[in-house]
């Protein structure tokens, strides 16, 4: 275990870089998505280029911001699984009060951005960063830590509906759970990865919760986000046509998806957990063509 005291200025600085999982952008890429579909149908298509920006790196922080407490959290537990055993904090080269400051330089980031946006968003982004700080200890006290992340990563959904000027409406609140549905679904294909070392070390899950029901349940959440999301677009005019054929392009790769899983493999469930980062890009390339062709 490497001594805090002995490394460099750069090794420590390297470590906050693996710490907020900035080497991994998946995290960033499955948060970004939802919040492009609500700024671009709560702005008409037209988004402010100022509000574009600070949404985007509100995004990078928040979810950089996350990761640090989550390696806080799990700090304990992180050594004894494979997949997490060589992160900063599980092997030692940074101490856990580093984590607790970077955490919170991250969240003070992105407190300096809702200073150029609306008041309604500052009051939203309390709830940000509640959904934020409580999630990684989630999975300490019940199964559902997954629900816990789909509301974290959703909420950007109702900040964009304020941060261009909306209240947000039904359409905001459908995108919300279609969006939480889907977090829930590929979350839980996350924990399959490592489902059999927290059933060792006593750490909850959907993963361990579905049980063998697991493939199954992730497919009813894949079509609940589909319906809910394509209920939204119907209520701005999106559906038809770009709407429709975004979501039948989703629905063949959640299909896809389910050829890989279905023998309940980690690693092919890690791969789908990956591949839906294409998932938000087809929605919103969906959304984009919708609104620009209206």
């Amino acid at each position: 275990m490497a001594s805090v005291q002995s490394i460099t200025w750069r090794e420590r600085l390297t470590a906050y870089y693996y710490l907020c999982r900035f080497d991994k952008p998946i995290g960033t890429e499955l948060v970004f998505w939802p919040t492009m579909w609500a700024l671009w149908i709560a702005s008409a298509g037209v988004p402010n280029l100022k509000i574009l920006l600070l949404m985007s790196l509100g995004v990078l922080f928040m979810r950089a911001a996350g990761c640090a407490i989550n390696d806080f959290a799990d700090r304990k537990v992180d050594g004894h699984v494979a997949r997490t055993k060589t992160r900063p904090l599980a092997t030692g080269v940074i101490q856990p009060i580093e984590a607790i400051w970077v955490f919170l330089f991250l969240v003070a980031a992105s407190a300096c951005l809702l200073l150029f946006l609306p008041l309604n968003t500052f009051y939203w982004s309390f709830g940000a960063l509640f959904l934020a700080f409580i999630y990684p200890f989630m999975k300490r006290y019940t199964h559902l830590p997954q629900v816990f992340l789909g509301a974290a990563f959703s909420w950007s959904i109702p900040m964009a509906y304020t941060a261009a000027g909306q209240t947000p409406d039904l359409v905001c609140w459908l995108l919300y759970f279609g969006n939480l549905a889907w977090t829930v679904a590929y979350d839980t294909q996350y924990a399959i990865t490592d489902r059999e070392y927290d059933l060792k070390i006593g750490v909850k899950s959907t993963a361990i919760l579905f049980g063998r029901y697991d493939i199954v349940i992730i497919s009813l959440l894949q079509i609940s986000s589909l319906v809910l999301i394509g209920l939204a677009l119907f209520m701005k005019d999106l559906l038809f046509p770009w709407g429709i054929i975004g979501l039948l392009i989703v629905a063949a790769d959640f299909i896809y998806q389910w050829t890989k899983t279905r023998t309940k493999d980690p690693q092919w469930c890690f791969w789908a957990f990956r591949h839906n980062r294409w998932v938000g890009l087809m929605i919103f390339i969906a959304i984009f063509m919708g609104l620009m062709t209206q």
